[in-house]
Formats: C-alpha cells, structure tokens, sequence
C-alpha cells in the first residue's frame, strides 16, 4: 500500500490549495484517512480526519477553512485549504490504516507568503 500526497506549493496569505493523497496498491478502502501537518520546529498535528463513522472532523485552526474530502471512486482523499495563512506553513501528509496498519505518504509542501 501506498500513499501518495501532490498538490503543494508556494501560495499567497487568503489563497487556495487542493491537496490530494492517492492511495494505490489495496483495492480495498483505507480507514482512519487524515492529514497531519508539521511546521518547522513544531510537532506534527491533525488537520483533519474521517472518522469511524464516516463523518468529518478538523482542528480548530482548520475548521471553516478546510474541507476533508474523498472520492472513493478514485481511492483518493483531498484536502481542501481555503483562506491560508502564513501559519498554515508546513509540510503536509496523508495518513490511513489498512487491517490496522498504518500508512503514510510522504509530505508535501505548502509554503504561505504574507
């Protein structure tokens, strides 16, 4: 299994990214799906998450400014990131589980310039 995260870049302070975490190698749904970030210096935190049931849950710094999406058709799960601020700075992963395996992709960038 793998996780494959694209979608970051350089981004002026209120604009917009669309972060997508493909997952291939399973034809089988991942569970727990979930990006985390990690600012320098700082410790990686949860942005946001499916959970069990399927609903939707995000941290406080990204509720009402980041939408957890995923097309299962695809088996691809996006993070949408809107109103960005220079504090939103950090690399960026994808997480699942898989019979209670954790998976990760390996980060991208978004870099948000005031």
């Amino acid at each position: 299994v793998q996780l494959q995260a694209s979608g970051g870049g350089l981004v002026q302070a209120g604009g917009s990214l669309r972060l997508s975490c493909a997952v291939s190698g399973t034809v089988f749904r991942m569970n727990d799906m979930a990006w985390y970030r990690q600012a320098p210096g700082k410790q990686r935190e949860l942005v946001a998450r499916f959970t069990d049931s399927g609903n939707t849950e995000y941290a406080d710094s990204a509720k009402g400014r980041f939408t957890i999406e995923r097309d299962n058709t695809k088996n691809t799960v996006y993070l949408q990131m809107n109103s960005l601020k220079p504090e939103d700075t950090a690399i960026y992963s994808c997480h699942g589980t898989r019979l209670g395996k954790p998976y990760w992709g390996q980060g991208t960038l978004v870099t948000v310039s005031s």
